[in-house]
């Protein structure tokens, strides 16, 4: 029996990697802009993202994270969305910063508590520019 519980816990821990994680589009989806995404993308300031991404459409591009190349062939909106306002909620172990969240950070500068990296609008350009520079022929 124990063995069993066993088994079936790791089955169970296993597949919530399976698990669709996924957040709709914001209200600024309606207006997301491409270029400013593309610019919010190779802000080493703002974002950090060409740092640890190759992107597509950039000569620079970092490669500790994964590249960002068919992005939109592997994943749907929603996906990237979750995936760049909180990547804790698909992986806890990540060393991505949560772009759309402040909840659980730690050791944040005062004037910066409560606030997000980006603002809903800026999250909505960089989906925007994904989903244009990754999609296929």
């Amino acid at each position: 029996m124990k063995r069993g519980l066993v088994c079936l816990t790791l089955v169970l821990a296993a597949n919530v990697w399976a698990i669709d994680i996924s957040m709709p589009p914001t209200k600024s989806a309606a207006t997301a802009n491409v270029e400013r995404g593309r610019k919010l993308l190779i802000s080493r300031q703002e974002t950090g993202c060409v740092l640890c991404h190759k992107i597509p459409g950039m000569k620079e591009g970092g490669d500790m994270g994964p590249s960002l190349s068919a992005l939109s062939q592997r994943m749907s909106a929603d996906q990237i969305r979750q995936r760049i306002a909180d990547w804790r909620a698909v992986n806890p172990q990540t060393f991505m910063p949560a772009y759309f969240s402040s909840k659980g950070l730690h050791n944040v500068a005062k004037p910066q508590m409560g606030k997000t990296v980006l603002t809903e609008q800026g999250l909505e350009d960089i989906v925007a520019y994904l989903l244009d520079a990754t999609k296929g022929p």
